[in-house]
């Protein structure tokens, strides 16, 4: 068959399938059937010296190369090529391999589609952390640099570098927890559910699962094969994570232009033709790498939804190519806006009187008249008629009584008058502000510590996660020595 020409659906499907799969599936459909095997053997249904050739033969099939492997034709995908170099490197027939006792293709897909699926959401799961961390040390650093925050792109009140890092970092957490979440989800294993009825056989799905690092297994045979509920998490989580990262790169692209902060040289391109610019293209890739992913989130959801509810390719074989593509791309988003994030520093924040002149304060000048029994909308409408008439760095006592007294305000003090005129004035009074999640710069350390304890909490469960599926492979590895010994 290896000299004959392929067909034109094996040309046209197969051979691509088995070329985008093969590097990602062989490894883990090795490790699969070591556990299978050692399992089937501890249940008597093979005899032991057979269940030892086949695991030497597995144990060879470790060290091959699956970049090496070509398609031509002769089987249909990965499973039948790794069932093919199995009877090689056992040197026994194909027809006396045992390893598909008890097991479908159907329930090894899905259980080697979880395999993969974790190891890659947890290295995505690393990269949050991390960008959380390198995020929440510089909110720390800069909770004293006040600086003008914005709503629907127009200066609106003063605010610090430290306090709108510290609100991305809550958001990144939040990430970190749904990452932990869909984690304990994949992390189940359909292995022994077969095609999806299960078997008269007396097999221990429960083993297999302890041996490749499963936390369980899933509850009902037949959600075991068709489920898919958990691919479109994986690809709607990545989605919308890096639509958030996408929100905060635009607003660090502006800050980058204003000069707010330093331009990392690592992370700039220059200009074909003008040697004074130095660009920030990082920004807008990462921009672009969320609406890829959003495509590719688009993708699965497609795919899943107009398959039937059973074992369906395009509802689970097809949409593989998709997830593996957006977990790479968000690890990468991660690691590369974590990258930034560590480096930039402040480089010319605006100077009080630019904030005042933005009308950022008058806010907070409008809410210093109320203290004096003022009620907000009047205070509100003395305010925006000072403002009309002069910037607040022009206000005077005089001036905020005699709007006030147009407006039919006759109780404003001269006290009163002056505490607005300080408000208006005084930007960084923001620094000081007692209010538990606001600007303050005490307030925002505060809320990096209760942030940082959430990191904690969230690599405390990756490295958990980590550990257990560590100490599942020692122990695979020991048992399949101890039946090869012999």
């Amino acid at each position: 068959m290896a000299d004959q020409a392929l067909t034109v659906y094996q040309e046209n499907h197969l051979s691509v399938v088995f070329d985008h799969h093969v590097t990602r599936l062989y490894g883990p459909m090795v490790e699969a059937s070591r556990a299978h095997v050692v399992m089937l053997a501890d249940q008597g249904l093979i005899p032991a010296g057979r269940a030892a050739t086949l695991l030497r033969g597995l144990e060879a099939m470790r060290a091959d190369d699956p970049a090496t492997l070509t398609y031509d034709g002769s089987v249909e995908d990965v499973y039948f090529t790794v069932e093919k170099r199995l009877a090689a490197a056992a040197g026994v027939d194909t027809s006396e391999l045992d390893v598909q006792l008890a097991r479908s293709r159907n329930d090894l897909d899905q259980g080697v589609f979880r395999m993969i699926l974790r190891e890659q959401v947890a290295a995505v799961q690393a990269e949050v952390l991390a960008t959380a961390g390198a995020l929440l040390d510089a909110a720390d650093r800069y909770a004293d640099v006040v600086i003008v925050g914005y709503t629907h792109r127009r200066p609106a009140q003063p605010t610090t570098v430290g306090h709108a890092l510290a609100g991305y970092g809550e958001a990144l957490t939040g990430h970190a927890r749904a990452y932990a979440e869909l984690l304990d989800e994949i992390n189940v294993s359909p292995l022994g559910s077969c095609a999806f009825a299960g078997t008269d056989l007396d097999i221990d799905p429960a083993r297999v699962a302890g041996l490749l690092g499963f936390d369980g297994l899933v509850v009902n045979s037949y959600e075991a094969v068709a489920g898919a509920d958990y691919l479109m998490r994986v690809a709607t989580l990545n989605a919308q994570v890096l639509a958030t990262g996408a929100r905060f790169a635009r607003t660090m692209m502006d800050w980058l232009s204003w000069r707010w902060m330093t331009t990392p040289p690592e992370f700039t391109q220059g200009s074909s033709i003008m040697p004074q610019k130095r660009n920030p293209v990082v920004f807008e890739h990462l921009v672009s790498m969320a609406g890829a992913t959003a495509a590719d989130a688009a993708s699965v959801l497609n795919n899943v939804g107009a398959a039937w509810w059973e074992d369906s390719n395009n509802a689970t074989t097809d949409v593989q190519t998709r997830l593996w593509d957006s977990n790479d791309r968000a690890r990468r988003f991660f690691r590369l806006l974590g990258g930034v994030i560590a480096r930039v520093e402040p480089l010319s924040t605006p100077a009080a009187a630019e904030i005042v002149a933005t009308g950022a304060t008058t806010t907070a000048a409008a809410d210093a008249l109320t203290a004096s029994g003022v009620p907000f909308r009047a205070a509100h409408s003395v305010v925006g008629r000072l403002l009309r008439e002069s910037p607040p760095d022009g206000w005077t006592t005089a001036t905020v009584l005699e709007v006030a007294a147009g407006l039919g305000l006759s109780g404003v003090t001269e006290d009163a008058a002056t505490q607005l005129i300080a408000a208006a004035n005084d930007p960084a009074r923001v620094l000081h502000r007692a209010q538990a999640d606001g600007p303050g710069s005490a307030q925002v350390r505060r809320q990096v510590a209760l942030l940082r304890a959430r990191v904690d909490e969230s690599a405390a469960h990756l490295t958990a996660l980590r550990s257990r599926l560590d100490a599942a492979a020692r122990t695979l590895d020991d048992v399949v020595r101890e039946r090869t010994a012999a």
